[in-house]
């Protein structure tokens, strides 16, 4: 009990709640901007946290976080240009709903359903993170390695587009983990005689080059100018989501029970829990056909789901130190740089930090409702910004960010490049979430292994020998196996009707 009371007593001061609110009124403007994703927002904050403490610092991520995924819906109705990928899955509807004049339907059950479902997300993460902790201090280097691998493996098999897309991201991520000393030989790798690279790639840059910067090259390639907006009143955002709530209660608790369990998949996030949710709600829908003409209860599910895999994604990084998503990954290195080690040690030694991530979890989603009736408001002024105006803004601020990080001009170097990759990516739809959390757990996949096999005297049957090793091997060999599986069940029901022709 007094460890709650000091967490209060950590977020409940004027400078963390100013904190709070400067940061969420930042995710809501990132996430109305059409193609600035939640992920952007949290990396462009990251300069900024460099002059916080640990609680303002991971306040302001996680706030901004769970206002631009709300607030990626808002140019998806309106102007049918989702601001985030996670509103993609459903912004059929919402513009559907938008053109019939309902456009505040639309956006009010994405902002209240959004709004309950990380609520839900967040009392998972309260209840299952101490318990799964208690199981993570038995790991050893054979289960994390395992771990690891199941995390690499989720990010290409349920990643949107083909898997061999995936892989080549996730081979791009590996590649640039390998770079530098920070093996375990000691040996410089693929510096090229650079001493800056002796230190490895920096990751805060890569992202904010991959992210961020990409995002620039793209509006200065496209030079596309968006259509006209419709001024919200504001005056029915609520107004009917009493009734949607129940209506499809079924679909709130489902949308919000996938997209928390989405979200602690390493690899997963809100992106995919939000498209699998609207997938599921059309499938056991009484009126599917009715999905893609401005039909809400798409956005129900899938808005509950998409801020549940947002709180989600905090159960593997806070009790295993791996990512859950690329937020959560530049979280963990924020973690790193205030001195504070993610995994399961980090809830006997603080404690009061765990606790109030949980308060800022709690505070964030209830301050949204407001917040985003506001923001839901005055979205014709957002977007109405020149996108001549907005990316030379954005270009500054990850040009800081990125020098900011070592006070070194090779930071803005390496920004630009991984950009440049970025923008490639994008261009041949290679999708840029496997780069990333290989960049991330790529150091920690090849030093799990090493030491699994320095421990092992180099067998390979020890990976089994443990009861959770053996668990999580086998699980992620089934994961590697489901799509041949599907496969020959396919190629086996195609050539069925073939043999009975022939008969």
């Amino acid at each position: 009990m007094s460890v709650i009371v000091e967490a209060l007593g950590l977020v409940f001061q004027p400078y963390v709640l100013l904190v709070i609110l400067g940061s969420a009124c930042f995710g809501m403007f990132v996430g109305a901007i059409p193609g600035l994703t939640a992920t952007m927002a949290t990396a462009l904050l990251v300069p900024i946290t460099f002059f916080m403490d640990p609680v303002p610092a991971i306040a302001a991520i996680v706030t901004a976080t769970a206002m631009a995924i709300f607030a990626g819906d808002i140019p998806g109705a309106l102007l049918r240009m989702p601001g985030t990928p996670a509103s993609a899955a459903y912004v059929e509807d919402a513009y559907r709903m938008t053109r019939s004049g309902r456009s505040e339907e639309a956006l009010g059950a994405a902002l209240v359903f959004s709004a309950i479902g990380g609520i839900f997300g967040t009392i998972v993460l309260v209840t299952a993170s101490p318990a799964l902790a208690e199981v993570a201090l038995k790991f050893s280097s054979f289960e994390y390695f395992w771990l690891v691998v199941l995390g690499l493996s989720c990010a290409i098999f349920v990643s949107p587009g083909s898997v061999t897309r995936g892989i080549i991201s996730l081979l791009i991520g590996l590649f640039a983990a390998t770079i530098g000393i920070d093996n375990p030989a000691g040996e410089p790798r693929y510096t090229f005689g650079n001493v800056e690279l002796l230190a490895g790639v920096q990751f805060i840059p890569a992202m904010i080059g991959l992210f961020a910067v990409s995002e620039v090259l793209r509006s200065v390639v496209s030079r596309t100018d968006r259509p006209a907006v419709t001024r919200s009143t504001g005056d029915g955002v609520f107004r009917s989501q009493w009734a949607n709530f129940k209506r499809y209660p079924v679909q709130v608790f489902r949308g919000s029970v996938l997209g928390t369990a989405i979200g602690a998949l390493p690899g997963a996030g809100a992106d995919i829990a939000a498209w699998i949710s609207y997938a599921v709600s059309k499938r056991f829908s009484k009126q599917p056909e009715k999905f893609g003409t401005g039909h809400v209860e798409g956005l129900v599910e899938s808005g509950a789901s998409n801020n549940g895999a947002v709180s989600g994604a905090w159960i593997p990084a806070l009790v295993f130190g791996i990512p859950g998503d690329s937020i959560t990954a530049i979280v963990i290195g924020v973690l790193y740089i205030k001195g504070i080690n993610p995994g399961p040690t980090v809830f006997i030694n603080d404690p009061q930090l765990i606790y109030a991530v949980f308060i800022v979890f709690f505070l964030a989603n209830i301050i949204m409702l407001p917040l985003g009736w506001v923001a839901i408001k005055s979205a014709g002024t957002i977007l109405a910004i020149p996108e001549r105006v907005l990316m030379p803004i954005i270009l500054m601020f990850c040009i800081v960010g990125s020098f900011a990080i070592n006070n070194s001009i090779f930071g803005v170097i390496l920004m630009l490049i991984f950009g440049i990759l970025g923008f490639l990516m994008d261009e041949n739809d290679i999708p840029i979430a496997p780069a990333i959390l290989g960049l991330v757990l790529g150091p920690m996949l090849e030093q799990n292994f090493i030491t699994s096999m320095i421990k092992a005297d180099g067998s390979f049957l020890a990976f089994f020998e443990r009861p959770i090793a053996a668990g999580l091997g086998l699980f992620t060999i089934a994961i590697w196996c489901l799509p041949l599986i599907v496969m020959m069940v396919a190629r086996r029901s195609r050539t069925a009707p073939d043999l009975n022709a022939a008969d």
